[in-house]
């Protein structure tokens, strides 16, 4: 059914965007409510991702009233069905922005959840190793004042205009003052939703959406976006080269027992807030493929989860990956100075073999993806895939052509169209 604004006479562009038999068999609520996935300032979270998963299933199927129609499903938003790729699209978390990019959509994008300014620094780190490939934020709204109150104002979605919201109506039931009512205003008013972030982690979506809500890795959702912007070659070239890069890690890994203990955290005023690196979701899709032991196995961590430096050198992890850490929220090289000078810090096995790395960001899309697993590999496994260079929090560093584990100019090609 063609969509169009309550206050408009005329329909709009969206009326090309029409919701399948998914929707209308109440696909909406199929999954979620509870605490935000999304992280506020400054940003905490947790893990999961399986990369060997059977691709997710997406429908394109041939509309009544024209044959260039396309239909595209994702949990928990349902089907949502396109006569052509959206131009306007609103974006909250990373990761679909990073994905917009990669398939050559990126000035679709016209919104982030949190500051542009820093998740702009992040894509930029990236997209500087990566000859012509670049994200303007420039203008982009900022959906979440971090203000203290999790929430969006309605009126945004109305001034944005988007003809597509690559956003988790989930997520979006969990703010403040939203409700699912709410949700479906905006899809009758607006445009339809279609994201799904609690695959981060595979926690539990908020209550109207629990029980039926599916989780996906992050390679199945980049090929669920693949389709909506119509790149399913630009999607498959890509997955080839994180393919290749997965072959090449896992070759060469040494021995388990030969593997560091891991501690993935993020360090604010003399706390360490701890995140197992070895659990299901897309937040993990740079860590776990590298099979090393995670160092909080025996605890009982959560988000609420809070150590000292007592408990932190009792458990004595022999790596430390501080999550945010490129060109993000935090500085790793002035919080490596902290614990070094910390009395109980510096005793930590990490700080004193100089093991204490910058970490990707959990909100990753794939181009970020192959970055922060080259990365990974590097920081856990130096011998086997060259040293993790000194890292001052601007751009990824320049790695010798030598000792990249993937090609930058094919990938460079793969989004630029040239490939």
């Amino acid at each position: 059914m063609s969509r169009q604004r309550a206050d408009h006479d005329a329909p709009t562009r969206r009326a090309y965007l029409r919701y399948g038999a998914a929707l209308a068999g109440g696909g909406l609520l199929a999954g979620c409510t509870g605490a935000s996935e999304e992280p506020t300032e400054p940003p905490t979270e947790s893990p999961s991702d399986s990369e060997t998963e059977t691709p997710t299933e997406t429908a394109t199927e041939a509309d009544t009233e024209t044959n260039e129609s396309y239909s595209v499903t994702l949990s928990p938003a349902g089907t949502v069905q396109f006569t052509e790729p959206p131009s306007n699209v609103m974006v909250y978390s990373l990761l679909y922005a990073d994905m917009a990019v990669a398939y050559g959509h990126g000035d679709a994008v016209n919104s982030l959840g949190f500051s542009a300014e820093a998740g702009g620094n992040t894509l930029d780190a990236y997209y500087g190793r990566l000859d012509g490939v670049s994200f303007d934020r420039e203008g982009l709204a900022q959906l979440n004042t971090g203000s203290g109150n999790l929430t969006v104002d309605r009126e945004l979605f109305y001034e944005l205009d988007s003809d597509l919201h690559l956003v988790d109506p989930a997520l979006v039931v969990s703010f403040d003052d939203w409700s699912v009512s709410d949700v479906e205003t905006i899809e009758e008013e607006v445009a339809p939703w279609f994201g799904n972030v609690y695959s981060r982690n595979n926690t539990e979506p908020p209550a109207p959406y629990a029980g039926d809500y599916d989780y996906y890795t992050l390679w199945e959702l980049a090929e669920t976006v693949a389709e909506v912007f119509q790149e399913r070659q630009r999607y498959e070239q890509l997955r080839a080269v994180h393919d290749d890069l997965l072959t090449r890690i896992e070759s060469d890994l040494p021995p388990e027992d030969d593997r560091p203990t891991v501690a993935s955290v993020i360090y604010v005023d003399e706390t360490f807030y701890p995140f197992r690196s070895d659990t299901p979701g897309f937040a993990n899709a740079h860590v776990r493929p590298l099979g090393a032991p995670d160092a909080f196995t025996s605890g009982d961590v959560s988000y609420e989860s809070a150590y000292d430096f007592e408990t932190m050198l009792e458990i004595d992890p022999e790596v430390i990956l501080h999550r945010f850490g490129v060109a993000s929220y935090y500085d790793v090289n002035e919080i490596r100075q902290t614990l070094a000078e910390h009395p109980i810090g510096g005793q930590l096995t990490a700080v004193e073999t100089d093991r204490v790395y910058p970490s990707g960001n959990p909100l990753q899309g794939p181009l970020m993806n192959l970055f922060q697993l080259e990365m990974t590999a590097k920081q856990l496994y130096p011998e086997q895939f060259g040293a993790w260079p000194d890292y001052d929090g601007g751009a990824y560093p320049e790695i010798p052509p030598e000792e990249r584990l993937f090609d930058r100019e094919r990938v460079a090609e793969i989004v630029s169209g040239d490939a």
